[in-house]
């Protein structure tokens, strides 16, 4: 089944070219995808407009649903989106006052939003975390609160955005670990393509809002040419080999 579908997607700022141009990919339910590309590729403007926080030319499907002002409610339930900044997504006063936010707003009962935070808080490690003020802890600290209340949503897709910026080996262990036990659809956009080689079966090249490859993550991973074409390098795993 299609989870995540782009046709003929355009977008531009005023008065500049287009970021993204003439897009159209498909992703399965349950597929685990990689958005690779240099700075300014247009991996953050994807996604933003399958939020719909950005409205392009062209034709955005998330399960079925057009991504439209009408339909914004009942796809922003379906997703759960990772920001980049920690510091944009961790609004309330403590750890655990924004992983409950999202489930009670969308009518949980109490007793099931406490025991999904429990549950996602021991399997991230970090039980100590769940009372303590957001102000209060360090970055890495905060982004693993950040993916923790995505993952208290339990939403069908998720999309994240650099998810292992600011974590130590061990976090970032552990953030690849859960990626991989988690059945939801997930569309990663990162520069840690070692991250990317772990998590992602397929991997999506973007360049100046264009995709230039799209396969097996295996494959395109390993295509020192291809990467260096568009302005990046193996991952740190592969260099040095044949």
């Amino acid at each position: 089944m299609k989870m995540i579908e782009f046709q003929n997607v355009s977008f531009s700022y005023d008065g500049e070219g287009p970021v993204v141009e003439n897009l159209s990919f498909t992703i399965q339910d349950g597929e685990s995808v990689g958005l690779i590309g240099a700075n300014g590729a247009g991996k953050s403007t994807i996604m933003k407009l399958l939020l719909g926080l950005l409205s392009g030319k062209g034709q955005i499907l998330v399960d079925g649903l057009a991504v439209n002002k009408q339909n914004l409610p009942a796809i922003r339930q379906k997703i759960g989106f990772v920001l980049q900044d920690s510091d944009n997504q961790m609004f309330m006063p403590t750890v655990y006052e924004d992983m409950i936010f999202g489930p009670r707003n969308y009518g949980l009962s109490k007793e099931e939003t406490e025991r999904r935070v429990d549950a996602v808080l021991n399997r991230l490690g970090l039980v100590e975390l769940k009372h303590r003020y957001n102000h209060k802890i360090s970055g890495g600290e905060k982004r693993m609160a950040a993916i923790a209340t995505i993952l208290t949503m339990e939403p069908e897709t998720i999309l994240m955005d650099e998810p292992s910026t600011a974590l130590d080996p061990v976090n970032r262990r552990t953030v690849i670990n859960t990626i991989n036990t988690l059945p939801q659809t997930k569309l990663i956009a990162s520069h840690d393509l070692d991250m990317i080689l772990d998590t992602c079966q397929r991997v999506i090249l973007l360049s100046r809002g264009k995709i230039v490859a799209d396969g097996p993550a295996e494959r395109i991973l390993r295509d020192q040419a291809l990467l260096e074409a568009n302005r990046m390098e193996l991952p740190f795993c592969l260099q040095g080999r044949r």
